[in-house]
């Protein structure tokens, strides 16, 4: 089982900068992609990687969650977007039992590239 110390060493050799905000979460940043809050979370026997991205616009909901279903459907490797509290959020989960530092990169990665890539574009439905 993947411990909380081998999450923070997996982090490290990855390259990622990282803060422990609390006991098992972690802030964790994407250069690369300009992402600053990958929220990461323990949360035996999964983690769980989150971004918020943005508050649910209030008009133009139909088409926004029709283009969040579509990118969920076919253009999201890992994760997929949500709602958490009123805000969108992209998420992911993996599994400890087996970890290991590759997966938790590619995912890390993946949800930074994700938001890199369609930030802008979700965004103009909240305008």
């Amino acid at each position: 089982m993947v411990t909380q110390h081998d999450i923070e060493i997996y982090l490290d050799d990855c390259g990622f900068p990282f803060e422990r905000i609390g006991e098992g979460i972690w802030r964790v940043e994407s250069p690369e992609n300009n992402v600053s809050n990958i929220i990461i979370s323990y949360a035996d026997p999964i983690l769980v990687l989150r971004v918020k991205l943005m508050k649910a616009p209030e008009k133009n909901r139909e088409p926004f969650y029709e283009r969040l279903l579509k990118l969920n459907a076919k253009d999201i490797p890992h994760g997929a977007f949500g709602l958490e509290d009123g805000q969108v959020v992209l998420i992911d989960s993996l599994q400890l039992e087996n970890l290991d530092r590759n997966e938790l990169q590619a995912s890390v990665e993946s949800l930074a590239f994700t938001v890199a890539q369609y930030y802008t574009e979700l965004k103009q439905y909240c305008e």
